[in-house]
Parts: structure tokens; sequence; C-alpha cells
């Protein structure tokens, strides 16, 4: 597979570089573009076709979930099985930002997403060339780090497509991302539990949640 390389400002991406991209997702292709604070491989979760390539352009088990990138808390509401007190705390208070949130998958989303778990990470993003390409798309995407299982995440454009070359349709370079990345939260147990503290700290978490 030949990767292809598009520069782009990351804060307003070139419409005709989203129109590739989206055009490259709904031809069930895997693609890398740039975050808030990493690259991520974005992809159609419900092409199972494309959900399988993403899990071999990075290597990573099939017993491991694939997070969504969503837009807002319509399509939340709609890939998770149930929406709690807690979410809707959480996800007021902190999307759009680094925050994924844990939930039940809704039956509407793919078993082979969720690593055949029933359960769904997602979280709403500030990234201009996300949110670009989910208007465009008007669904979920998978957005996972680019990067191969067990490495280091891609943080610019040039590492991505050296990392990527052969493994993804296009990257979209948007130069260097900073930041300490996502902060993972469980709510599907009785009790919220945190599984990767990044940009919102724990006791964030912890008091935003009092009383939920």
């Amino acid at each position: 597979m030949a990767t292809d390389l598009i520069e782009i400002d990351s804060e307003k991406p070139d419409a005709s570089a989203i129109d590739r991209a989206a055009a490259s997702i709904r031809a069930g292709k895997v693609i890398a573009v740039p975050t808030e604070s990493l690259y991520s491989l974005v992809a159609d979760p419900f092409n199972l076709h494309a959900v399988g390539l993403v899990f071999d352009a990075k290597g990573r088990e099939s017993s491991r979930s694939l997070p969504l990138i969503i837009s807002d808390l319509m399509m939340a509401e709609d890939l998770a099985k149930e929406i709690t007190a807690r979410f809707l705390v959480l996800a007021r208070r902190f999307w759009p930002g680094p925050l994924t949130l844990i939930v039940p998958a809704a039956a509407k989303v793919p078993l082979k997403v969720t690593g055949n778990t029933g359960r769904l990470a997602m979280r709403q993003s500030r990234s201009g060339v996300v949110n670009a390409l989910l208007e465009k798309m008007e669904q979920p995407l998978i957005a996972t780090s680019a990067n191969i299982s067990g490495q280091p995440t891609c943080r610019s454009g040039i590492e991505t497509f050296a990392t990527m070359d052969g493994r993804v349709s296009l990257v979209l370079d948007g130069g260097a991302c900073v930041g300490p990345g996502n902060t993972t939260v469980d709510i599907t147990e009785p009790y919220w539990r945190l599984i990767r503290e990044g940009a919102i700290s724990e006791k964030e978490i912890a008091e935003c949640l009092k009383g939920t």
C-alpha cells in the first residue's frame, strides 16, 4: 500500500484535504490525522474490513477495543447502551476535551470495535481536523493512537508517515502535536475507575463526580 502525505493547517484544514480524507474513510481505508496531543489512526467503525485494517496497522490484539471520536452528546447517546448521570456530569464538564469515557456499547456498535467486551471508549475532541472530518462524515469515527502497539505514539506528521508508511493510505501532516494526552475513565461499573491519567487529573474527576 502506498501512503500519501498531505500538509495541512491543523486548526483550519483545507476543505480539499478533508474531502480526500473522507473519501478514503468511505472507501474502507485507514488514515492518520493530528489531534490536540498526538496523531490518531482514523477509520469507519461500521466497516468491519476497515476495523480489521486498524488492528493490522497497529499490530494490535483484536481483544483490545478501539476508541471512537464523536461530534456531540447526541451521537454519544446513540452509541451508548445507556446514559447515566455520571456520564452526563463528566461530558458536560470536560467535553470537548481530553477525556475518554468507557461506557456499555449500544447494539449498533460492532462487537469487534469493543474488542468483544461490549464496552466502548469515546470522546469529543477540540481538534479542528477531527471535527471537520466528523462534520463531513456525519458519523462517529475510530480514533486510536498512531503507533505500533507497545511503541511510543507519533506526535508529528513526518514521524507518523515514517512509522505508518505502507500501513495506512493517507497521513494529514499538521506538524507537531504536544500535550499530555487523554484521561480515560471507566464508568461501566457502580464505581468509576481511572484507567489512564492524562491532561485531566484524577482529583479533578473525583471532585466533578462528588455526589453521583
